[in-house]
């Protein structure tokens, strides 16, 4: 419910307590400055002056003591009657009284349980109203009641109107209410759906990097170690036979895949937690990530940002640094390149990064032979770039060196 609905509630509720003593106090007012010749009888002003105070304290307890009995229920329906009693006796007495026989035309609806008996409520009111209009009950005359008659029946036919489209506007209300529940539980189903979905999406993306580090491991750390151990046994060999010169080059090459598969081990924790995002942005990391590489491979590498840039959500510009990470890296294991370049670019709706390099290429149909066992590789890339609703291109060919680039859509950091 809206502050607005509340609001409106709330005034609603004010009248419907105070309207009743307005009524009553309106009657009587008007009913004590003309009594002197529309009730002239003392009788009369006698029972006016009973009835009006009666009629005062029936609200008052009903107000402070019987709404503890909130209808509709008998309770109500005796207090509602009552008063309409104490109204039509009032109305008899002097026509001003009318007013308040009004009140009952605002709480049928909450004392009087039923339609058919909330009409039939209503009619006993018009009873008293038409009564006034007319000029004053009892009627003298045929001509009294026959007008009587006909205002008893356009009070009601209005009444009619009045309550069809009363009815009317709370069924639309009570439609709308459905519907705004609607959609709130919708909203909450697609809220839980979307947690769900970001908790599979964690999921698996947590599945591509243990694939990815396996991979890693696997073409890397664990092909280095059994290289070392070879060359350990070859050395082992050539201890048995005396020959030191056989044992120093086996050693010297054990050492270098050492030193070889340590520095793929430092790349690979590098990888799997880009901490250079935590401190700059992803330009500035990329242009760091190029040039540390460059230093470690030799092989000169420039960086170039083109349009303007944005901070990007973390998991985009993450993607994008490994994709460059995984770029690099096979370039110094495949390539043979004497010149790289990488070219971030920021567009309209999406981040582009190309990594070319000038070295030996290869035919992208065999991709087996550059992607690795477990899909490591460009296929890895592949799918960095499509879980984020991305796209990885390669142009390749033998001997006129490789084009890798990914797209992604411009997610702005929230």
């Amino acid at each position: 419910m809206t502050t607005a609905d509340s609001e409106l509630e709330r005034r609603q509720a004010a009248f419907q307590r105070w309207a009743p003593y307005f009524l009553l106090g309106l009657g009587t007012f008007l009913a004590s400055i003309t009594s002197g010749t529309l009730m002239p009888f003392t009788g009369e002003r006698l029972v006016a002056l009973v009835l009006v105070p009666t009629a005062l304290v029936m609200l008052v307890w009903w107000d402070w003591s019987g709404r503890l009995h909130r209808g509709p229920n008998a309770v109500s329906v005796t207090y509602y009657v009552v008063r309409w009693a104490i109204a039509f006796v009032l109305t008899v007495l002097n026509g001003f009284f009318a007013f308040f026989v009004v009140a009952g035309y605002y709480d049928a609806d909450e004392l009087i349980p039923g339609r058919k008996r909330q009409r039939l409520a209503l009619f006993a009111c018009s009873i008293p109203i038409a009564g006034a209009q007319t000029g004053g009950m009892p009627f003298r005359d045929r001509a009294g009641w026959l007008v009587f008659g006909g205002l008893l029946i356009a009070n009601n036919v209005l009444l009619t109107v009045v309550k069809h489209f009363a009815e009317q506007q709370e069924a639309r209300s009570q439609a709308r209410a459905a519907t705004i529940t609607e959609l709130e539980q919708a909203h909450e189903e697609n809220a839980a759906l979307q947690a769900q979905l970001l908790v599979q999406a964690r999921e698996a993306g947590i599945a591509d990097e243990r694939r990815r580090l396996a991979a890693e491991i696997h073409d890397t750390i664990a092909q280095g170690l059994t290289g070392i151990i070879a060359q350990l046994q070859v050395a082992a060999n050539a201890a048995n036979a005396s020959d030191p010169a056989t044992v120093k080059e086996h050693v010297g090459r054990a050492t270098d895949l050492a030193r070889h598969s340590l520095g793929e081990a430092r790349r690979s924790v590098q990888n799997l937690a880009p901490a250079g995002l935590s401190y700059d942005g992803l330009p500035e990391a990329l242009r760091k990530t190029v040039n540390q590489w460059s230093e470690r491979t030799g092989v000169p590498a420039e960086f170039t940002l083109t349009g303007t840039a944005q901070h990007l959500h973390g998991e985009f510009s993450a993607t994008v640094l490994r994709i460059t990470q995984e770029a690099l890296a096979n370039v110094s294991k495949h390539a043979a390149a004497t010149r790289v370049g990488v070219t971030l670019s920021f567009m309209d709706d999406e981040v582009t990064v190309d990594i070319r390099d000038d070295g030996k290429g290869f035919d992208p149909l065999a991709l087996s032979a550059r992607t690795g066992t477990g899909g490591f590789g460009l296929d890895g890339m592949r799918a960095r770039a499509e879980r984020i609703a991305g796209s990885l291109t390669v142009e390749s060919e033998p001997g006129l060196g490789t084009a890798v680039s990914a797209r992604i859509p411009l997610v702005l950091h929230g």
